[in-house]
């Protein structure tokens, strides 16, 4: 039997409140009550074939407290005439929150909304929106509100999170709190008040005009007539990105790696300098201008994610040539062949026609599935001959 007895009911209600729906309605019951639930009943051959058993189902919904039914008069031909329920309701939303026990989280909820009213109601679509996470962040509500504020009073304002001078807020709460944050200040905040084109959580402080912490950008001098520090040939160096900017090195090509190992292991080369390379993350590269001057070279895992972080990089610095990237190189160490675990698989534009032939190898499954050769598996002796060959103008990329 399909009925809807009293535990069907409950679950009707308990899916409301699982979408926010009965939280909704607390700061407007009559739209949404009296409220009509679904309701399935006996046929007419269950009257003929199972009537103690429908008999037992009407007890049952009789016995549902706050539950209103509506009646059908029925004239069976073998049981004569019938009262049936027809139809459920829920008459306010005090009943439908005292079946499911929700009456003290809905006050909470309640109190969330009389603050925000008070406070600042422009936030009022928020908790509309998400009910739910509104009680989840009940203990915490007020701190958001008074961030909200003080970022209104204070746009861009131009200090580390750690600045923000709030009674019983710290900047850890900040972060741990910046993607509800940044809903919420979205709503309040005019045009022009935020930087709309940075978007994420780890966003957050750019988009909102605080300051943060600087990309910082590890390099090593590779020839030591550079002089970069005195009475160290080959200084390892970490910089911010505007310092980094700032160099002012006779610097005839650069060398990007995404290998730790191989960065601090590369031999002297004449007017260079290696990077230690960020992965997808060229936006503080980008800034040195002075690159644009020099030869760039790009070496990376020869995989699919390796030609992507190429693509990028290759998007802010067009006269970027990889090398030891090649189907030479790849068939060179079958041996040392290794697997992928997730592949890129878009098109790249930025590519070369030999690097895309590979990429396309490489992501199609061609050769193997999932093929990867680590730039760190690549013998030392061929590293060097690319070294060279670089050098000396030889190298076809």
């Amino acid at each position: 039997m399909n009925w809807t007895g009293p535990r069907e009911i409950k679950a009707q209600l308990s899916r409301l409140w699982e979408r926010g729906d009965l939280l909704r309605s607390v700061d407007d019951p009559a739209a949404a009550f009296p409220l009509r639930l679904s309701l399935r009943g006996p046929g007419s051959n269950d009257l003929a074939d199972r009537f103690q058993e429908v008999r037992a189902w009407v007890d049952r919904l009789v016995a549902t407290p706050r539950v209103r039914l509506q009646w059908r008069e029925v004239n069976h031909r073998v049981q004569g005439a019938q009262r049936l329920p027809e139809a459920a309701w829920m008459d306010n939303l005090d009943d439908a929150l005292a079946l499911l026990g929700r009456q003290a989280e809905a006050r909470g909820f309640e109190s969330l909304v009389a603050l925000t009213r008070a406070r600042n109601p422009a936030l009022l679509p928020w908790l509309h929106k998400r009910p739910l996470q509104g009680l989840v962040l009940r203990e915490s509500w007020s701190r958001l509100l008074d961030i909200v504020a003080w970022v209104q009073a204070h746009p861009r304002p131009g200090v580390f999170l750690r600045q923000v001078d709030i009674p019983g807020v710290h900047s850890k709460f900040i972060e741990a709190h910046r993607a509800t944050l940044a809903e919420l200040l979205d709503l309040v905040l005019h045009e022009g008040s935020t930087e709309s084109a940075q978007r994420g959580t780890a966003r957050f402080a750019a988009r909102y005009g605080f300051r943060d912490k600087p990309t910082r950008i590890r390099f090593r001098v590779l020839d030591p007539t550079l002089a970069l520090l005195p009475g160290a040939p080959s200084p390892d160096v970490t910089l911010d990105e505007l310092s980094f900017s700032r160099l002012e090195l006779q610097v005839e090509r650069v060398f990007i790696t995404e290998n730790e190992v191989n960065f601090l292991a590369l031999p002297p080369v004449s007017g260079a300098i290696v990077v230690f390379g960020a992965g997808y993350g060229w936006d503080a590269l980008a800034r040195a201008q002075w690159l644009s001057r020099t030869e760039l070279h790009y070496w990376g895992d020869i995989d699919t994610h390796g030609f992507a972080i190429l693509d990028q990089l290759r998007r802010r610095f067009p006269q970027v040539v990889s090398f030891l990237m090649d189907r030479d190189t790849l068939f060179s160490h079958e041996a040392l062949w290794g697997s992928e675990p997730e592949q890129v698989t878009h098109n790249l534009a930025g590519l070369t026609p030999a690097e895309a032939n590979l990429y396309d190898e490489l992501r199609d499954n061609r050769i193997r599935a999932n093929l990867r050769l680590e730039q760190e598996m690549i013998g030392f002796t061929r590293v060097a001959g690319a070294l060279d060959e670089i050098v000396a103008g030889a190298f076809r990329g």
